[in-house]
């Protein structure tokens, strides 16, 4: 598979997914601990989400990482728009600004108290 060809998957998936992950294992099976924070998050705020396990395919492994100029996985994006890693995303999340982020772009959420 070419490098265009893994660029358009990439692109296709996160046009057609509000809220996309790429990650290490899957959502039920994370294979790493910052893959398994991201998720958390995700399921605790009640977003819809979907993922791509790039440890499933080394071309996706290493496309995503060209295709956001971000060398980590994992990747969230929203909207199309990359968010960041588990790093950010987890500091989002604490500051409120994730929720925000959710709200502005109509992604159903909730927290639960």
């Amino acid at each position: 598979m070419s490098q265009d060809v893994v660029a358009d998957r990439i692109a296709k998936e996160i046009a057609e997914n509000p809220v996309m992950l790429y990650m290490k294992g899957t959502a039920m099976f994370p294979q790493c601990g910052f893959s398994a924070r991201v998720v958390q998050i995700l399921s605790h705020m009640n977003v819809p989400f979907a993922t791509a396990n790039v440890l499933e395919d080394p071309e996706l492994r290493d496309g995503i990482k060209q295709f956001s100029q971000w060398p980590t996985i994992p990747q969230l994006y929203v909207k199309g728009e990359f968010v960041g890693g588990c790093d950010i995303i987890t500091e989002m999340y604490q500051t409120g600004e994730l929720t925000s982020l959710m709200a502005e772009n109509g992604i159903a959420h909730s927290v639960a108290a």
